[in-house]
């Protein structure tokens, strides 16, 4: 089991940057794959990125967000970071990690469904 608690959240201009971090609990953090997603108001949650469980950590990441958002962990520090550039007005949502339990995974989870584990959400406000 694990527990993961978000930081970084705020708000900034268009434009700006913010990096959220996810601190997890626990010994096996490694085989968890972990993901980013959001939620804004009215909306469903939908993935912002995922990386996976393999010593290589392939990434994934929607359309919406490539190119300007990064995933990464280290799994020293049990932790999950998300830097997100170039912001805009439309990223505007609760930020929530996650975790799925699969060691050694080289598998994509973009669903919500796919993972048991959450964190209890960060806000990010980007004003235009």
């Amino acid at each position: 089991q694990v527990q993961l608690v978000e930081s970084g959240g705020g708000s900034v201009q268009a434009g700006g940057s913010l990096r959220l971090s996810c601190a997890a609990s626990g010994r096996t953090f490694s085989r968890y794959v972990l993901g980013w997603f959001r939620q804004a108001p009215g909306k469903e949650r939908e993935v912002v990125a995922t990386i996976d469980s393999s010593s290589g950590g392939r990434t994934y990441y929607p359309n919406s967000v490539k190119g300007r958002f990064a995933i990464s962990r280290d799994n020293a520090k049990n932790t999950l970071y998300l830097q997100m550039n170039s912001l805009k007005p439309e990223d505007t949502a609760v930020y929530y990690c996650a975790a799925h339990y699969a060691p050694y995974s080289g598998n994509s989870y973009n669903t919500a469904s796919a993972y048991e584990y959450w964190g209890q959400g960060t806000q990010v406000t980007v004003s235009s």
